[in-house]
């Protein structure tokens, strides 16, 4: 249902790099480089960030954050890691997370405009 999501950032070229780095563990590529925004995925673009020139952080309870899929959960290590090498930060450890419907293993990180990112997956033991 959804086609595609974008993030502002105040600064492209640090968030370019932080994003290649980062999604580069969940097989997203950057494809598309324009003036004030870059596009990163598999086969179009899928996950966008979005010039923001003067943007404040964002706030650490806005509440909003994107979950991205990954295969493994060598995927979600090497999506926490990766992130953290990049100038982000971790919002919650990779690990597994019990649920009351499903048993899930996810990471949290935090961009360096403070966006949230998530990668999740969903092992069978």
């Amino acid at each position: 249902m959804i086609d595609h999501i974008s993030v502002g950032v105040g600064d492209l070229d640090r968030s370019a790099k932080f994003y290649q780095a980062t999604l580069a563990t969940l097989g997203l590529t950057r494809l598309v480089t324009r003036p004030g925004t870059v596009g990163f995925g598999k086969a179009y673009p899928e996950f966008w960030i979005n010039l923001r020139a003067g943007m404040p952080r964002v706030p650490p309870g806005s509440g909003a954050h994107i979950c991205l899929r990954a295969k493994t959960t060598a995927e979600i290590d090497a999506f926490h890691a990766a992130a953290l090498a990049a100038g982000g930060a971790s919002d919650g450890a990779p690990g597994i997370r019990p649920h009351d419907r499903v048993r899930y293993y996810a990471a949290f990180v935090t961009d360096p405009d403070g966006n949230r990112i998530e990668a999740v997956t969903f092992p069978s033991e």
